[in-house]
């Protein structure tokens, strides 16, 4: 069957090949679920494997099967799986168990071990494919209801641990109710992220370079959330508008943002970074000043990666939540379809070249 793969270390050598078909034989204990891939997502981090800044093939294979962002329908299950059923569509999670405590006990996102495994990312192949198989594990049930949001799970899932561990962690204050949050970056995972806390009741700016009116800010704002663009504002001059905020997310990107947001979270406040990157930047950073004011003002910085399936089932809660309460504004994230796994150029071209291209998606099957 056909699939999108690159061979890792060697830039720009996304290609489609043929690879073999999965079975239901790879899972003998019965826990398997074969699936056929509808729809796959892409992003910068595919953009980046196929630069080939980082990404490993599997054992005994010189080539990586791309593509993280899955949603399929199931065709058929092994004879010990409960919580799916052919005919239902699924996502799958990506993280897959390392030999560490806490890949044993299902939160393979928390991995204590150098070497970590993700489907589409490292050492695992991907999804952008016509079909693949998975255990039951790593499968998780989308409602019907939801199928047009389809590749919105997974992105959503990483939305939905950068929130969770950051109140999980605040934990230690024993009392925190924050009221104020940035987003900094309007990429879906920071659109996503905004959802998640405006569902939260927070007061939400979401930051981003582009000037207002655009596709981002229209979404933002759908959303009852505040669209800044730092062009217009810096976030100095938003801190000083609206105060501290109480909790950051970035989702830019730009480790340099990323390290600038330490200066302007607030007391007792945290700071998560989902972002990746896999450059070689270096900056300046007013490294006393953020060190007295962290201690003195009990601050938290944590990062977050991909999520386990727990966050992928809350995810799709928030999903369908964010869809009664603001309807239509989900669907306007999936901007740029490709037909077909043989496009592949196309869908690289459009993560390289197309900067209103906010998600980029190949429809690779009919139901």
């Amino acid at each position: 069957m056909k699939a999108v793969a690159v061979k890792p270390g060697t830039p720009n050598s996304v290609h489609l090949t043929d690879i073999p078909e999965p079975s239901l034989d790879a899972f003998p204990d019965g826990n398997g679920v074969l699936v056929k891939t509808l729809k796959v997502g892409v992003d910068a981090t595919d953009r980046e494997i196929n630069e080939a800044l980082y990404g490993n093939a599997p054992e005994g294979d010189d080539y990586l099967v791309i593509g993280h962002e899955s949603f399929g329908v199931v065709e058929a299950v092994g004879p010990k799986v409960r919580r799916v059923k052919p005919g239902d569509y699924v996502t799958a999670t990506v993280r897959r168990p390392g030999g560490s405590i806490y890949d044993m006990i299902g939160t393979n996102d928390m991995t204590s071990e150098e070497t970590y495994y993700e489907r589409g990312i490292n050492l695992r192949h991907g999804f952008m494919t016509e079909k693949f198989v998975d255990e039951e594990e790593y499968i998780v049930r989308v409602p019907e209801g939801l199928k047009h949001l389809h590749v919105l799970q997974e992105p959503m899932s990483c939305a939905a641990k950068a929130v969770q561990q950051a109140y999980e962690a605040q934990q230690r204050m024993k009392v925190w109710r924050p009221r104020l949050a940035y987003v900094l970056g309007s990429g879906q995972i920071g659109l996503l992220t905004t959802l998640i806390l405006k569902l939260r009741g927070l007061e939400v700016y979401t930051l981003a370079r582009g000037e207002a009116p655009n596709l981002k800010s229209e979404i933002v704002e759908g959303m009852e959330a505040h669209y800044v663009s730092t062009r217009q504002t810096p976030m100095n001059e938003l801190v000083a508008k609206t105060g501290k905020p109480d909790l950051i997310v970035d989702a830019t990107g730009s480790s340099k943002l990323a390290f600038q947001a330490m200066q302007y979270v607030g007391h007792n406040g945290v700071v998560v970074w989902t972002s990746i990157t896999g450059g070689d930047q270096n900056i300046e950073i007013p490294s006393d000043s953020v060190n007295l004011n962290w201690v003195l003002g009990n601050k938290l910085l944590l990062g977050s990666v991909n999520g386990n399936r727990t966050h992928f089932e809350s995810g799709i809660r928030d999903l369908a939540l964010g869809d009664m309460m603001f309807p239509g504004v989900l669907s306007k994230i999936l901007t740029h379809p490709v037909d077909g796994l043989e496009n592949y150029q196309e869908m690289m071209r459009l993560l390289v070249e197309e900067k209103d291209a906010l998600k980029v998606f190949v429809n690779v099957a009919e139901e």
